[in-house]
């Protein structure tokens, strides 16, 4: 079943500028299908125009019927005393409209046998029941986990969330909806490692279809089976994730230039016979021009294939400065905190010249902060930092500014570089900045573009530490292909803050991991770092003290030693844990027995609920007495 089709697509903002020019395409149902090109290609409009908020010029869009959209970017405005858990909360809207029907025909079956209501009544609670009516509860605190929508959080009123924020609350919504699509535009963007890692389990799992314009090329290798490429208002295919998209351009960029060169070629030939005619037929041989008109009305229809285009790599090295010594960086006993809230502490590290180091953490764990205090820009509560004497820092902020942007890219040039107007230019035309565009204020550049001119700028100096905060943020993947190039053919000692797992591969080689005030540090690859910290979780899940028995029939294992007394306590934990599952196991077969009693129903789902409360205490009580029992020198 097609979910999604369009058919000879065309926008445009202004008369002959055509954004979309004849866009065709088809997604089926449950595909997962990334949507790619250059900033200001189109993607987002797309989507605009799927969901209704912009309209089109000609051609044809249509969505299944009965499907839901949800797309990720449209944050919808909210009463101002909404809190984060009430706008969460509407995603159970048409679940809670469902609830106070049922509620109503229960109350007109107590009076009224009519058929109808009946009828009625059982296909709604089928529905309820189905729509996860019984679950929201669990729903929700999964996705609030996953998403790290923390209780304080929830209680926040969402008018005072960062843009960051909001989009993350709107992304937890539709989940909770259960959209049929979803339409995802650049939805890691504010997610760090372990959401991006969640929102791709999700995904993993999610029965529906998904669209998604994303620059995470890791993302995208993970989540999509297929790409579509708008490129010149057309769409583009490929029958693969990124990575095949990727080598799959390169090869058909060399097809098609070999095509164009064969062909410039036979042109050429034939030119030179055309010309070689039209001399002779001037010597005497009127007809030997026919013969060479005809052969130029051959060359005509040769021309087919127009010389194929590829973005220009930059033509850029580092001025780097020479290291002397073993030691870039020293840090000793270091700590730091905010407002009574220790952010690290009891940090020693030691850095080396050459090393290539990725700071990792989730948001909020203080990494922007320790490169602060690195910068001189907030002073440690604890703990000194020293750089080696020669050691000269080099640091692209996450956040771009420039003190005036008024000045185009020349004037910026001039007044902060010791450079002359060509040299500027030169060096301006190495991060592909040429012609006209040097001439731009700065204020007219997008983010990738401030980028990459701040790069500029640095790469002039000479540095043997460079810092970067985010490098990749917020950019396109062409602008971050350039910040690779440049951080590739540098030598020095890096040090580097991301959440983009691709930069994260290509480039560390050591790994420091902020989380629970300390700071792990792992000398190895990002892949050699995912592989033991699986290994670190197995051994934990393998030291946990195993679950008791889950039926009434099985009895405690005996006892060979250790206290009397936490003996006895860990058997009557263990017999009260059965005797709550055994009462869990009875509730759920008088819930499928009442499924057509709305009221006895919303009572047994209540009962439930508190039951699996205690439940879980329960097993918290199990597991303290066994950790007990075992520190006294029992045995289970």
């Amino acid at each position: 079943m097609i979910d999604i089709s369009v058919s000879n697509l065309v926008k445009e903002f202004e008369v002959g500028d055509k954004i979309l020019d004849g866009l065709t395409f088809q997604i089926e149902q449950g595909e997962r299908v990334g949507l790619l090109g250059k900033n200001g290609a189109g993607k987002t409009t797309f989507l605009k125009i799927l969901t209704g908020e912009l309209d089109y010029d000609e051609g044809e869009v249509v969505v299944a019927p009965g499907k839901t959209l949800g797309l990720i970017s449209q944050i919808p405005v909210y009463p101002p005393e909404y809190t984060v858990e009430d706008v969460l909360r509407t995603a159970f809207d048409k679940l809670k409209a469902m609830e106070r029907e049922l509620g109503a025909l229960a109350e007109r079956m107590a009076e009224d046998n009519d058929p109808a209501i009946l009828r009625r009544y059982d296909q709604l609670s089928a529905a309820f029941e189905a729509g996860g009516g019984y679950d929201t509860e669990t729903e929700l605190n999964k996705v609030c986990n996953g998403l790290l929508i923390s209780q304080d959080m929830r209680r926040q009123d969402f008018s005072s969330l960062s843009g960051g924020e909001k989009t993350r609350v709107n992304l937890g919504r539709l989940i909770l909806e259960n959209t049929d699509i979803l339409l995802l535009d650049e939805p890691t963007n504010h997610l760090d490692l372990r959401a991006t890692e969640w929102l791709e389990e999700y995904l993993d799992r999610f029965k529906g279809t998904v669209l998604a314009i994303s620059h995470d090329r890791w993302f995208l290798d993970r989540v999509v089976q297929r790409v579509i490429e708008i490129q010149d208002g057309k769409a583009e295919f490929y029958a693969g994730n990124y990575s095949f998209y990727a080598e799959e351009k390169e090869r058909r960029y060399e097809e098609k230039l070999k095509q164009y060169e064969k062909e410039q070629a036979k042109l050429q030939q034939l030119q030179t016979a055309a010309a070689k005619l039209h001399l002779w037929a001037f010597m005497g041989n009127d007809k030997l021009h026919k013969r060479a008109f005809s052969i130029e009305k051959r060359m005509e229809r040769l021309r087919k294939t127009d010389k194929p285009k590829k973005e220009r790599r930059l033509d850029i090295r580092f001025g780097e400065r020479d290291f002397q010594g073993d030691e870039v960086l020293l840090v000793k006993d270091l700590e730091k905190g905010f407002d009574g809230r220790t952010l690290f502490h009891d940090v020693n590290l030691l850095v080396e010249g050459g090393e290539r180091i990725a700071l990792l953490g989730d948001n909020g764990t203080g990494k922007s902060t320790f490169l602060k205090l690195l910068l001189d820009e907030e002073l440690p509560d604890e703990g000194k930092i020293r750089f080696g004497p020669t050691v000269k820092v080099g640091y692209l902020p996450q956040i771009i500014h420039f003190d005036h942007p008024e000045r185009n890219l020349v004037d910026t040039m001039l007044y902060t570089q010791n450079c002359t107007t060509q040299e500027a230019r030169d060096r301006l035309a190495a991060f592909n900045f040429r012609g006209e565009d040097v001439f731009k204020p700065v204020s007219a550049l997008s983010g990738g573009e401030q980028s990459r001119l701040r790069l500029c700028m640095l790469m002039d100096h000479k540095i043997n530490l460079l810092i970067l905060d985010e490098p990749t943020n917020h950019l396109d993947i062409a602008s971050r292909e350039w910040i690779e190039e440049a951080v590739t053919d540098y030598e020095g000692t890096l040090l580097f803050v991301s959440h983009d797992r691709y930069f994260i591969n290509q480039f560390a080689g050591r790994i420091w991991m902020i989380e629970n005030g300390q700071i792990t540090d792992f000398r190895g690859t990002f892949e050699a770092f995912r592989a033991w910290r699986d290994r670190q979780k197995q051994l934990e899940q393998a030291n946990k003290p195993a679950a008791p028995a889950k039926t009434a029939a099985s009895k405690p294992a005996k006892r060979t030693g250790g206290t009397k007394l936490l003996e006895k306590q860990v058997s009557a934990a263990e017999r009260a844990v059965a005797k709550a599952e055994e009462r869990l196991e009875a509730l759920d077969g008088a819930m499928a027995e009442a499924a057509t009693d709305y009221v006895r129903l919303q009572e047994l789902g209540e009962e439930k609920a508190a039951l699996e409360a205690e439940l879980a205490e329960l097993y918290a009580q199990w597991e303290e007495l066994s950790a007990a029992l075992e520190e006294a020198g029992g045995s289970l």
